[in-house]
């Protein structure tokens, strides 16, 4: 008999919409006993069941939800089926030409707190919420009967799973140490640079591969301005199109010795290419300081708002760099600025780039908005999985 959790009145509605998350404000009571990792169903404040999930006390989010159908059991055959329809949902990506691929994407995925990236013959999980972390051994039996032929490997070391009270875990679970950097086939024109053991989350940005292939067509016979490059990207698709130079900034040298190698692996002119290892703030006002310009700039922060406490100054940081950024643009020049807070709603976002441009003097014109891509697919019950927001903007 599972415990029960009683919601406060009127706190059902969410949960009638389907949405994932039971915040611990909602709770009425406890019927019954429950610690952090237990399997609950949730009911309103007349006892009407509403949603079955993992209960977390360490967490805001108290209760993260699996299933709204009373009876389904949540085990082995639950989390197998799950992975198989997210790969079936995937296999166009492959079809095109992608050697790398998110394969689960949380929420998206009805699989609150697990990333599932593929990256050539190599899984790399990273769980970041009791939810998923329950199931750690069914995860790792179903991944390698659908998968046995790939390696396996752990980045379970999010801050967001330490929220959780969870103990971060690293380290290869099945097959062999991956090589770094390693080098992932997309839309079968750029191999971009990974770093699985010691790279920024699972050790690559699959979710920026539209957008950097997007980009390539406004680079040729331009002077380009890669901002937060990390691995370098978006500097190997302005150079597959034809930039005259490209400048990446980036605060991590490491980040930028595999953008240098990247460049070499591509068969690209690294003559035409300068890796610069700075705070990236401090280098726009650097630039604006010299009166230096380009023609195409790409502004691609880390998380500035992770938190609700967060948004005011995450919203003065995206407007301070872009500001920054229409400075330096040539008249008729393209910016293509983005931010993967998912609490920065679309509209807010565009209104804060606006907000720049008034600031630095300029008239700009939204030409279209880009997006995480496919394969990070957003569930239509949680707005929040829809957390990569960008727009290309010309003045």
């Amino acid at each position: 008999m599972l415990t029960k959790i009683i919601l406060h009145a009127n706190k059902e509605k969410s949960l009638l919409r389907h949405h994932p998350w039971v915040f611990s404000r909602a709770i009425d009571k406890i019927e019954g006993t429950a610690q952090a990792g237990d399997i609950v169903q949730v009911y309103d404040h007349k006892h009407i069941y509403l949603a079955t999930g993992v209960y977390n006390p360490k967490s805001q989010i108290s209760i993260r939800v699996l299933s709204f159908e009373q009876e389904q059991k949540l085990d082995y055959n639950f989390i197998k089926n799950k992975l198989i329809q997210a790969q079936a949902k995937r296999k166009f990506l492959i079809d095109q030409g992608n050697n790398g691929y998110r394969l689960v994407a949380s929420e998206g995925d009805f699989m609150p707190g697990l990333i599932i990236d593929v990256f050539n013959n190599y899984l790399v999980i990273s769980i970041s919420s009791y939810a998923m972390e329950i199931f750690y051994e069914d995860i790792i039996k179903a991944l390698s009967e659908l998968y046995s032929s790939y390696n396996i490997y752990e980045r379970s070391d999010t801050s967001s799973r330490q929220k959780e009270g969870l103990a971060p875990r690293c380290g290869i679970i099945k097959g062999n140490a991956p090589v770094s950097p390693m080098y992932v086939l997309e839309n079968n024109s750029v191999e971009i640079a990974v770093d699985i053991e010691n790279g920024h989350k699972t050790g690559g940005y699959l979710d920026q591969r539209h957008s950097r292939h997007y980009l390539m067509h406004l680079c040729q016979n331009k002077h380009v301005l890669n901002c937060f490059s990390y691995t370098g990207g978006f500097g190997l698709y302005a150079l597959k199109g034809k930039a005259l130079s490209v400048t990446n900034v980036d605060v991590s040298k490491h980040a930028l010795d595999l953008a240098k190698k990247a460049v070499a692996h591509n068969h690209l002119d690294p003559g035409r290419c300068k890796f610069l290892a700075q705070d990236v703030f401090n280098f726009l006002r650097e630039e604006v300081a010299k009166d230096h310009k380009y023609d195409v700039i790409i502004l691609d922060p880390p998380k500035f708002i992770k938190g609700a406490m967060d948004l005011k100054k995450g919203c003065r940081g995206y407007q301070d760099i872009n500001r920054l950024a229409f400075m330096l643009l040539n008249q008729g020049g393209h910016l293509l600025t983005f931010s993967c807070s998912g609490l920065m709603d679309i509209n807010l976002f565009q209104k804060i780039v606006f907000d720049a441009s008034l600031e630095a003097k300029v008239n700009a014109q939204l030409v279209t908005t880009l997006r995480q891509d496919q394969d990070h697919l957003v569930a239509l019950n949680c707005p929040e999985s829809f957390y990569l927001k960008g727009l290309h903007v010309t003045i």
